[in-house]
């Protein structure tokens, strides 16, 4: 909550200093990108062995469908080129929290999901599940960034996606996106998850 409103105030500050709403923006953002976390933690204090397993393979997708909006937020960096941000330093280190915090808490989210499917899986296939799932995410955030997707397109415009994506598919520049961005997220995942193993 502290880092919420330490980031809410942020923008607030560079309102009242520049006048200018540009990165209002980042609030909406923030929270797309809180959006996987609140479920999991919904999940987590309704109580995942309550909930059938139809609906668990619905909430999981869902999940996944919110999930690249966490991470997203690092790309959130390219509007530091945009005439309106004229107000560089406080400008960068404004988006950087941001990102932080979206990509902290995409992370949490991880982990939520990671316990949740610890319940039913070994380790070992849950690990490897996780790895695809953070490449996914790379993926979502290419979707997103380059080819302006929202998360809700993907029931709303279904074959608009579809197409782009298998499109895409033959970019050599979509799998070094994808697959750096899923690394990242997924070796930040690993050491949040050898932290809370070994306090």
């Amino acid at each position: 909550m502290l880092l919420l409103v330490f980031a809410v105030g942020l923008v607030v500050s560079r309102i009242l200093y520049t006048t200018s709403f540009f990165y209002t923006f980042l609030l909406w953002n923030l929270f797309l990108a809180l959006l996987p976390y609140a479920l999991t933690q919904f999940i987590y204090f309704y109580g995942y062995h309550r909930i059938p397993p139809v609906l668990k393979i619905a909430l999981m997708v869902l999940w996944l469908l919110l999930l690249p909006n966490a991470p997203y937020l690092i790309t959130d960096l390219i509007h530091l080129h945009n005439a309106a941000s004229d107000w560089k330093w406080p400008d960068l280190f404004l988006v950087f929290v941001f990102a932080n915090i979206g990509v902290l808490f995409g992370s949490l989210s991880l982990l939520d999901i990671y316990q949740f499917l610890n319940t039913n899986w070994n380790t070992q296939r849950t690990g490897k599940l996780v790895l695809v799932l953070c490449l996914l995410t790379g993926y979502g955030i290419y979707l997103g960034r380059f080819q302006r997707f929202n998360s809700w397109d993907v029931l709303f415009k279904p074959k608009a996606v579809f197409v782009s994506a298998l499109q895409s598919l033959g970019n050599p520049k979509v799998w070094w996106i994808s697959v750096a961005f899923g690394l990242f997220i997924w070796l930040l995942f690993s050491l949040l998850k050898w932290i809370k193993e070994n306090a």
